[in-house]
Order: structure tokens, then sequence, then C-alpha cells
């Protein structure tokens, strides 16, 4: 199936640390998420959110040179870097991929289960929207492992399913997308995150309209 080059749609991943997080970094990763949403969901104007975007990825990446050895900084880190990939030009989607693929491998390994399986999840997305070889690194086989990985630790999760679901469609699986998607409509609604929540499932709903 021909890719799509539009990397990532964005991610979003469960916002408290490990049990024992310090809650100032909790609450710094907190805004990080917050600042994504807001940029993606609410921001007008591509200019802008470009700009905004990359002071965010600045931040990110002070909390990342501030909390050495924590896999939350980092997987956020990649996570606006991943969207500034989505809204780059061609010249420059690949590289900032590839970065945004280097900082969630490294919160990966650190901590196979942080995000609650968004690190699974965010590795698994990059491997099934960035191209494969020779243009780029996608590789389907192991975004199916690792988005599986992702939903068995977080089964009825509004992003687990919605990207598993997208991920199913990308593979012709009509069927299967639509009752992923319909899961993740099911989700809890989430008062903490209004912006990503609400966003989140306007994207499932235009997928589901688009499967017909």
């Amino acid at each position: 199936m021909t890719r799509r080059l539009a990397f990532l749609g964005g991610l979003l991943l469960a916002l408290a640390g490990p049990a024992g997080a310090a809650p100032d970094l909790a609450a710094q990763v907190k805004s990080i998420n917050d600042g994504w949403a807001h940029i993606t969901y609410e921001m007008k104007g591509s200019s802008h959110q470009t700009v905004a975007l990359a002071q965010l990825d600045q931040r990110a990446a002070d909390l990342v040179a501030h909390n050495p050895g924590r896999a939350e900084p980092l997987l956020w880190e990649g996570i606006v870097v991943s969207e500034e990939a989505n809204r780059a030009n061609i010249f420059h989607k690949l590289s900032l991929a590839t970065r945004a693929k280097d900082l969630i491998e490294q919160a990966y390994r650190i901590d196979p289960r942080a995000g609650h399986g968004g690190a699974a999840m965010s590795l698994g997305v990059l491997y099934y929207k960035v191209p494969g070889s020779p243009f780029g690194f996608g590789d389907d086989r192991l975004a199916k492992r690792l988005l599986l990985e992702a939903l068995g630790m977080d089964p009825g999760g509004l992003d687990a399913n919605y990207f598993w679901g997208d991920f199913l469609y990308d593979q012709g699986d009509k069927a299967g997308a639509r009752a992923a998607l319909e899961r993740a409509l099911h989700a809890p609604h989430d008062p903490q995150r209004p912006a990503w929540d609400a966003g989140r499932r306007r994207e499932v709903q235009a997928l589901l309209a688009k499967i017909g």
C-alpha cells in the first residue's frame, strides 16, 4: 500500500510519570503535553504553529537536559519533534522523523512501559508512517509489533485504539480498523486534557467517515 508522507498526525501519551516521579517533573511534562495539544488542535495558521513548535521543542530539550536518564522528557521531546516533521517541507521531514525516532527509542530503552505504552506506540506510529527503504526507516512488521505491545498495555485507550485502527486502515483492513476506532470512541473522556481529548476524537470520527 502506498505510504502516506505526513509522518505523524501527532501522538498523545499518558501525562503522569512512573510511580515515585517528582511532582515538579510531572507538572513540567504536562506543560509540554498541553502545549503540544494547544498547537496541534487549537492554534490557527501554519506559520504560527511552526514557530510555536520550535519553541516547545527547545523547552522539551531543556527538560531532557535537566532530567538525565528519565524516559518521560525524552518521550515528549520526541513527540514534539515528530509533530515538527509532520509539518515540515519534504526536504526536512525525514531528518526530523529520524531525530524523533532516536529520542523515543532512548525513552523506550529506559522504560518500555513509559507513558502506559506510549513509548511503544510512538515508535510504532513512526515505523508505519515513514516510508521504508531506500527512502526511510519505515517497517510495517516492526510497527505492528510495537502497536500491539502498546495496545496490550492500554487496551481501552483512545490513542492506542486510534493508531491501531489507523494502521489497520493503512494495511487495507477496513473492518478491523472500524472496530478499533469504535473502541477508541468508547474510551473515557479526560477532563485534564480537553484539547487533546476533543481533537483526537475528531480525528477518530474523520477516519470512520473516510472508511464509510
